[in-house]
């Protein structure tokens, strides 16, 4: 299997991108191929000893930055990294892409250049939202998508249950719906009217979730629009470093708290692991007709190089063959339903 690394977008590239990769060739059979500009990628990698046959670098001299717009630098940026990553996986020379970059860039270029699934009519972004204590849940939609209609949060569903059981390798993981109460009539016209139609599918729908038992682990899939998903994250995350922040301070406080902290480093170690993005690897990407997968842009090697490991299963279990019948279930069970309501 041959991974691509676009080498050049985020905040950290190319020095961390390449470093995580050369972490995860010593544990991996698989290739490795980065993207970018070949003198600086080589000068990175000529820091550290590697096996040349799985690592390979395919020259691209354009970047897209973060404040470059996302349709427009993929159609005027042909010789980014970006771009000629998404041209390699469409050509076949790849099987998974992975991007620290340009988040909305990488989402036209993947809809642009590769196209979406039959029957999906927005991809979306599928994140890791870490459960203290418990198996971590999935976030569909994480940003993607700011405004949406019902079935758009049905597809979300069903490729964020597909995604769990093979890539996460949850076998019949439980579908929950964010919203502002848990009674089937709770929410705005969107939440109202997608709750009908989760509650009709063959998904495990476990009904509305309210923000507050989220952190709790309370379903595998949170199922929600980007705009309300992103909130949720980002809300998550300004939390926990807030918490984090304020116990190391509490136990920084004189000789009495710096020794209970010693004797509790180890415990607090594991707390702080449960809330770090670099543990999880990286945010696929679904709906569109091949692997992609979203780093974190500020991502050093550590998670470079997990998300490169924990993204092997997403094109190895073919999941988007699998999303793609599962789409034409879908398509077929709301035909039928509509032509019920005909009748």
């Amino acid at each position: 299997m041959r991974i691509l690394l676009d080498g050049m977008g985020g905040d950290n590239a190319p020095q961390e991108t390449v470093k995580g990769a050369v972490l995860a060739s010593k544990e991996i059979s698989d290739q490795i191929v980065i993207i970018g500009d070949r003198e600086q990628i080589e000068k990175e990698l000529s820091n550290y000893k590697y096996d040349p046959e799985k690592i390979e670098i395919r020259h691209a001299s354009e970047v897209i930055t973060g404040e470059d717009s996302p349709v427009k630098s993929i159609r005027r940026k042909k010789d980014s990294s970006l771009v000629v990553g998404l041209e390699m996986l469409k050509e076949g020379e790849g099987d998974v892409l992975l991007s620290a970059g340009n988040t909305g860039a990488f989402m036209a270029g993947g809809t642009l250049i590769l196209g979406t699934i039959p029957g999906v009519e927005r991809p979306a972004i599928a994140t890791i939202y870490p459960v203290i204590g418990k198996e971590a849940s999935i976030l569909v939609d994480a940003g993607a998508n700011a405004e949406c209609r019902a079935v758009n949060l049905l597809e979300f569903a069903t490729m964020g249950t597909v995604y769990m059981q093979k890539v996460i390798g949850r076998p019949n993981p439980s579908v929950g719906l964010v919203n502002i109460g848990t009674e089937e009539g709770k929410g705005n016209s969107l939440t109202k009217e997608t709750f009908q139609l989760l509650s009709k599918s063959r998904l495990k729908f476990v009904g509305n979730v309210e923000a507050r038992e989220i952190p709790y682990g309370v379903c595998d899939v949170l199922v929600c629009d980007g705009f309300t998903g992103n909130i949720v994250l980002k809300l998550t995350e300004g939390m926990a470093f807030s918490i984090m922040n304020f116990v190391k301070r509490k136990f920084t406080e004189g000789v009495v708290a710096k020794l209970g902290a010693t004797m509790l480093l180890g415990k607090i170690k594991d707390i702080k692991a449960e809330f770090d993005y670099s543990e999880y690897g990286a945010a696929p990407i679904l709906g569109v007709r091949a692997p992609l997968l979203k780093m974190h842009g500020s991502s050093k090697a550590k998670a470079v190089k997990n998300a490169i490991i924990k993204g092997i299963p997403y094109a190895k279990e073919d999941v988007i063959g699998i999303i793609s019948r599962e789409m034409e279930k879908v398509a077929e069970s709301l035909e039928d339903e509509e032509n019920a309501d005909i009748e």
